[in-house]
């Protein structure tokens, strides 16, 4: 009963460090201003019929704090690489001059600071609305175990270690989103 109730506490604890590292991966992608490349980890671009990574065709840099850089290895990439860009739809317009592709990132309006805020919380939300499916999945399953004879005193104590990872990690998450609106909101 013991290995099962581990097993529960392991799932759950996966499951909300999926959660956590899901909302990590969606906060590199709202622009706050400021270049990075990690802005364009998302992007594919056709490599001779195949979609392959931005980054595994090119040597991607931010030479200041408002453009990002895209060095293609091979020259007839720039023109798919430009497209891909745009393709991703993040807002962006990329310039080459035939050997480099530039994206200046334009400052941010405080209307759309105000608008990258709220889908950061959006976003923080979600997570906690997956942390808390976890908590609901692990008590239940805690339960099941009890009626088929766990002793009362260890569902007791698994459930308070569900509730201290689920505060654990909603912290964490409250942490984060703390950290890209002041990102967002920084001039």
């Amino acid at each position: 009963m013991e290995e099962e109730v581990d097993l529960i506490l392991e799932l759950c604890k996966e499951k909300m460090g999926s959660a956590t590292e899901h909302l990590e991966k969606e906060l590199i992608h709202v622009r706050a201003g400021k270049a990075s490349t990690r802005m364009l980890d998302g992007v594919t671009v056709d490599y001779y019929g195949s979609m392959t990574p931005l980054s595994q065709v090119s040597n991607i840099s931010t030479p200041d704090a408002r453009t990002i850089s895209v060095q293609p290895w091979e020259k007839n990439m720039i023109t798919p690489i430009e497209r891909a860009i745009m393709n991703a739809n993040l807002g962006f317009n990329p310039e080459n001059n035939g050997e480099i592709v530039r994206i200046n990132v334009p400052p941010l309006t405080e209307e759309r600071r105000r608008a990258l805020s709220k889908q950061v919380s959006q976003l923080g939300e979600t997570a906690k609305v997956s942390i808390r499916a976890a908590r609901k999945d692990a008590n239940e399953a805690l339960k099941k175990l009890l009626k088929s004879g766990l002793a009362e005193d260890l569902e007791k104590d698994a459930e308070e270690q569900v509730q201290d990872m689920t505060s654990s990690f909603s912290k964490k998450i409250d942490k984060m989103l703390e950290v890209k609106t002041q990102e967002i909101f920084t001039i």
